[in-house]
């Protein structure tokens, strides 16, 4: 994302974006329910909500109750969804860019959901303090793989005992590093979604808490 008239480039990891805001308006139905994001510059997936976001909410698996942390969250849209949902879930969702942590905690708001908090932070450091049921991520790719890497091999730190990792990727990308990551960070991997270009991974974490 550019900003012409300033000379200042953002993307959508950077932690604090420069460019000027211009903000955008999505609404959309999930499981017949209707949602609005407020999306801006500079933040993930602006205009439309990515297929890949879309495919992940459809596909993913959610326990009961317990914790649930959408990491690399952009404007809030996996996070919102799960939390308005599911009332026994305490939803945390996180981002490094403040932008859109501003943003999603706008949209917590406005869809009026209860049970989540939005943190800004890199990685698990915002949550490094929780144990988790559920991880859910769309990864910031174009951040570099060893971002992606980290998102992976560093969840289990914060998870629980029968926790799961989801994740949805380019099956194109990620057909063949990505499942012998979870492989090697989890033990096991299955695909719980495919649509248009996109898998949605899942891992479950056996070790101790």
């Amino acid at each position: 994302m550019s900003n012409k008239k300033s000379g200042i480039s953002d993307h959508y990891f950077s932690s604090s974006p420069q460019s000027e805001v211009n903000y955008g308006l999505i609404r959309t139905k999930f499981f017949g329910k209707t949602f609005e994001f407020i999306t801006a510059s500079s933040v993930f997936s602006k205009r439309r909500i990515d297929i890949g976001t879309q495919l992940l909410i459809k596909s993913m698996i959610l326990p009961e109750s317990g914790t649930v942390l959408d990491i690399g969250c952009g404007y809030g849209v996996v996070g919102v969804v799960v939390a308005a949902f599911n009332p026994k879930l305490q939803v945390y969702l996180s981002d490094i860019n403040e932008r859109a942590v501003n943003i999603a905690k706008k949209n917590v708001g406005r869809n009026r959901v209860f049970n989540a908090k939005v943190l800004c932070g890199c990685l698990y450091e915002p949550v490094k303090d929780l144990k988790v049921d559920c991880i859910l991520s769309n990864p910031p790719v174009s951040a570099g793989m060893e971002t992606v890497k980290a998102i992976i091999k560093d969840a289990p730190k914060i998870m629980r005992s029968g926790a799961t990792f989801e994740m949805v990727i380019r099956s194109k990308i990620g057909v063949k590093i990505f499942p012998a990551l979870f492989v090697e960070t989890f033990g096991n991997c299955a695909i719980i979604g495919r649509e248009s270009g996109f898998r949605v991974l899942i891992g479950k974490y056996f070790g101790m808490e």
